[in-house]
């Protein structure tokens, strides 16, 4: 269905985020529950949310929904998921038709779900050029296909292929071990089948162990560790970032991410960082240092990480995912909604208060962030998020000023290049004669291109939907780029599914595939305005937090005390002045 523009005014401002606040505050988000966890009143305040954040992703999108109604595809994620099919103006939105096959869509997802830990199957949260951003939680281990009840998994240790270790095997434990490995073969091919049905290239895992382990038993697995290599074909990046327990600590610092460091050597770290070296190479981050990164310095690489990969020249989509889905996933999916959003190339319309209105809805509260778990024991990974925005906000994570960058000269910024130009004025030696001739020159010059570059970045691909219309990049742009986006382009051939004219709207789950109308161009916005913008959120957010949750995450103690913790919370957050800075 198209989505429906509603009245600006309803729903938004202050009164509706405090509303939200205290709701998500209150019981996780359950869709099989009616959404709500504090009864009828509470129900009515979550269908509210819901419509909202239908309403704002209709100011920019034609959208189709995946109807989850009582929870039969997941019981957290949101009861009706929105599928971004095209940016749209007003006129377009009453032109909208579905150009995918819905029925075997619906079945694909049904069959997929086993795949994931809780069934939070692959799911397009953002489009951004034509292009996904997923999320999901991570691969289901053995125990988990065969029941939660664990009667096969605790007899067979845990393992993703109980017979994994045994040199001799029986006639009969063969069969067996052939029986568990078509299981997988099956159910993980589903899962397989929708990331390629998305068009997902890239996997970013999360996770800082290969596989979770509870009471000695793994109770997950992960994309890198499947034995049968079944994600070979996809680009996987292991990027390991701390648990929600971590952020405990952030809290006990007086909410301060600066010098709080990760111990990389506990027992159940086995995750190490592992990224294809075609995708490093522009991004002038040393990855080798990940360890000894404060929790600033290591959000903002792995920020810039995901901004390079999604702003890329191919058409390839991306999937983060932690364990469950719902803590570290949340946190860089908003984060790179919210930068995006704030160069002006997602939710064109939003103002601060209503993408900030939608993130924290959609995002955290409707795919089932349990906030009230997190606050009860000082994990406030959701906090942490929102306050982050001050980190981000300079030109060096704006995909706008990484795309107008892509065609300078290696390593010099814009600023540099318009004091070589005014330098070189005058003389018989133009600025772009120099320019032609750095591009031509051997591959040392530059330090950074190789063979293995040229081989990574085919000719042509597919074009992407309508916003590849009259874009194409010259291949000097792409191998010269040394500033912070990766535009090394890799070579994604998967068959493509086919697409149906038209489909029942009552039972939407749209393919993307390019849109017969005319993808209106995104609103730029220069650094200066990102900046302003991002504040905006985030002060917005500090202000209904304080009054809402940040009451709540203060545990019990004596009124001279509560004081002390209140001032506490007021310095961290930035509403009371400090000594240092935040």
């Amino acid at each position: 269905m198209a989505g429906a523009r509603g009245c600006p005014q309803a729903g938004s401002g202050e009164r509706a985020l405090a509303e939200l606040l205290l709701e998500f505050s209150r019981a996780q988000y359950r869709a099989k529950d009616g959404g709500g966890g504090g009864g009828a009143g509470s129900s009515a305040k979550v269908e509210r949310i819901e419509k909202r954040c239908l309403e704002l992703f209709g100011r920019d999108y034609c959208y189709s929904l995946i109807q989850n109604v009582n929870g039969e595809i997941c019981g957290h994620y949101p009861r009706q998921i929105v599928f971004l099919e095209y940016e749209s103006t007003d006129r377009e939105r009453n032109m909208f038709e579905s150009t995918v096959q819905v029925s075997k869509l619906q079945d694909l997802i049904s069959r997929s779900k086993m795949a994931r830990c809780r069934g939070r199957f692959v799911c397009p949260v953002i489009l951004y050029k034509g292009k996904h951003v997923c999320r999901s939680a991570t691969l289901a281990g053995w125990g988990e296909l065969y029941g939660r009840t664990g009667y096969n998994y605790i007899f067979s240790g845990g393992s993703d292929d109980p017979w994994a270790d045994t040199e001799d095997l029986s006639e009969e434990d063969s069969a067996f071990r052939n029986a568990d490995s078509q299981l997988f073969d099956k159910v993980r091919g589903h899962d397989i089948k929708l990331l390629r049905y998305l068009s997902v290239k890239y996997i970013c895992d999360l996770m800082v162990e290969n596989k979770k382990v509870k009471f000695g038993l793994n109770v997950t697995s992960s994309e890198k560790v499947d034995k049968a290599q079944r994600y070979a074909d996809f680009t996987l990046l292991s990027i390991p970032y701390p648990g929600c327990e971590f952020f405990k600590e952030y809290k006990d610092r007086d909410y301060r991410a600066e010098g709080l460091v990760f111990n990389w050597k506990q027992d159940y770290v086995d995750a190490p960082l592992s990224i294809p070296v075609s995708l490093t190479r522009s991004l002038n981050i040393d990855w080798s240092e990940y360890q000894s990164w404060d929790l600033v310095q290591q959000t903002q690489n792995y920020l810039k990480l995901l901004i390079s990969l999604i702003n890329g020249d191919d058409d390839s989509g991306l999937l983060v995912h932690c364990i469950s889905g719902w803590d570290r996933t949340p946190l860089f999916v908003a984060l790179l909604r919210l930068s995006l959003w704030a160069d002006g190339l997602i939710h064109a319309s939003l103002e601060p208060a209503e993408i900030l209105y939608l993130t924290v809805a959609y995002d955290w509260f409707l795919f089932g962030h349990m906030l009230v778990d997190r606050l009860s024991k000082g994990e406030e990974i959701f906090f942490f998020c929102f306050n982050f925005l001050k980190h981000i906000t300079s030109e060096e994570f704006s995909a706008v000023t990484l795309q107008r960058r892509k065609s300078l000269l290696p390593g010099f910024t814009v600023e540099e290049i318009c004091m070589l130009k005014q330098r070189d004025r005058g003389s018989t030696t133009s600025l772009s004669s120099d320019f032609s001739l750095v591009l031509e020159s051997s591959p040392g010059a530059s330090g950074s291109f190789t063979s293995e570059v040229v081989e990574l970045m085919p000719a042509g691909a597919q074009t992407q939907a309508a916003w590849r219309k009259s874009r194409t990049s010259s291949p000097q742009t792409v191998l010269w780029s040394r500033t912070p986006q990766s535009e090394d382009r890799l070579p994604y051939q998967e068959a493509k599914s086919s697409s149906s004219s038209s489909s029942n709207h009552s039972d939407t789950f749209l393919r993307v595939g390019s849109s017969p109308l005319e993808v209106p161009k995104p609103r730029l916005v220069p650094v200066a305005g990102r900046e302003s913008r991002l504040e905006e959120v985030r002060s917005a957010f500090l202000a209904t937090y304080s009054s809402t949750i940040g009451l709540k995450a203060v545990p019990s103690s004596p009124a001279g005390a509560l004081g002390g913790l209140l001032e506490q919370f007021a310095r961290g957050v930035g509403l009371r002045g400090s000594s240092s800075t935040l």
